[in-house]
């Protein structure tokens, strides 16, 4: 029996288009479920696949895609969890708050 520090953390949903590839990570905190999201650029060196946390200017759209995807994928399992329409709480400033750089 393999015990938990000999076991490799996968992600929670996987969601890809083209080379571009997004792994969407679940996280229990004291607040509540939290999810980030980690994405890479898939490209192949000889004859071994690899990835890059860098982009191109024509991978931009694809990166924007699966973004898209992401947030929605984690919007609904928020909404099967919490069983409403409802947003998880974002602590966060408000929507008109200006926030510097």
């Amino acid at each position: 029996m393999a015990n938990q520090s000999d076991t490799k953390t996968k992600p929670v949903h996987e969601i890809r288009l083209g080379r571009i590839r997004a792994a969407i990570w679940a996280n229990q905190t004291d607040n509540g479920l939290r999810h980030n999201v980690t994405v890479s650029r898939l490209y192949k060196d000889g004859d071994n696949w690899k990835d890059s946390h860098s982009f191109g200017r024509d991978d931009l759209p694809l990166v924007g895609k699966v973004l898209d995807r992401c947030h929605s994928w984690i919007f609904d399992q928020s909404v099967r969890t919490n069983g409403d329409n409802s947003a998880p709480n974002y602590e966060g400033p408000a929507p008109n708050e200006d926030v510097p750089f």
